[in-house]
């Protein structure tokens, strides 16, 4: 019986702090126990009442775990387009995409968290209008390999994107916003939409509205709706969590259980019309992901 829609794990962030040996263990364990796909945060900074704390850079990550991984598929979830040029984040991405041999799926975003930006220097100011420009230049460079590109914020002359990755039309886009004007923007041209687990509550019942957002935005721009994949993240609660998710945790319910439980919530988010969850786990482990193994089996039963 076919697997009813794609399993991914997101790595850890700040929950504590990983070491390199650790998010490579973890990809493996990924692989291993049949999940679809790996994910990374892309963030700098976060401001924490311990403490600000730090990730390591998601790009970097990307590749390596690209190189130590031979399956699953691999993303940011999601890479804010703030943090790069808009061509040298094309670069990146077609950069990962060959080292993972075609695997990549690159999740964009305008970003959100003022702390970062200001720490780094990156202007905060006019957000979307620059995602806008940068999504522009980036697909264009992706899909056809070239631009010439003029706008308020970004510039860039005769510009190529060589070499080409293993894909014609480089990796898949997914855009991670439900912002009315996010969405007019991206929706002629992505792939996919996700969905954060707090924006629906993290439980099927709460798909169809933002279902049904998609939808209108879709007609909205002139897309068939069945050309967008529907994707969410979701946050499950294994055996030994630690409350490692010190940010959100508490906004949504976890999803918990025995794994035929947890299979079934995943199921009903199939049903929904999500053709791929992303979990967020705690504990955000080795140990953790090796704990989605029966989640899976009983996922693959029916």
């Amino acid at each position: 019986m076919p697997r009813p829609l794609k399993v991914g794990v997101q790595l850890p962030e700040v929950e504590y702090e990983p070491r390199w040996t650790e998010l490579a263990q973890m990809a493996r364990i990924a692989e291993d126990i049949g999940l679809d796909s790996v994910w990374v945060g892309d963030h700098y900074l976060y401001g924490h009442p311990d403490g600000t704390r730090g990730p390591w850079e998601a790009w970097t990550q990307l590749a390596a775990i690209a190189a130590v991984t031979s399956r699953v598929e691999i993303g940011p979830l999601v890479a804010s387009t703030s943090f790069h040029e808009p061509g040298v984040l094309a670069k990146m991405a077609m950069t990962v995409e060959e080292i993972s041999g075609g695997r990549l799926i690159l999740g964009l975003g305008a970003g959100w968290s003022e702390t970062e930006y200001r720490a780094f220097g990156f202007p905060f100011d006019h957000r979307v209008s620059r995602f806008e420009e940068a999504f522009t230049i980036i697909r264009t460079l992706l899909r056809e390999g070239a631009i010439d590109f003029e706008g308020r914020y970004y510039t860039l002359r005769d510009c190529e994107l060589l070499p080409r990755g293993p894909r014609p039309g480089g990796p898949p886009l997914l855009v991670g916003s439900s912002g009315p004007r996010m969405l007019r923007i991206t929706l002629p041209h992505v792939d996919a939409w996700n969905a954060w687990y707090t924006t629906y509550g993290n439980r099927p019942e709460g798909i169809a509205e933002q279902r049904e957002l998609v939808d209108a935005a879709c007609a909205g721009v002139g897309r068939e709706p069945t050309r967008v994949e529907r994707t969410v993240a979701a946050f499950v609660e294994l055996p030994g969590a630690e409350g490692l998710r010190v940010f959100d945790r508490h906004s949504a319910p976890a999803i918990r259980g025995a794994p035929e439980e947890i299979a079934a919530v995943l199921r009903g988010l199939a049903v929904e019309g999500i053709a791929h969850a992303q979990l967020v786990i705690d504990p955000v482990t080795p140990a953790g992901v090796e704990a989605l193994a029966p989640v899976l089996e009983a996922l693959d039963r029916g």
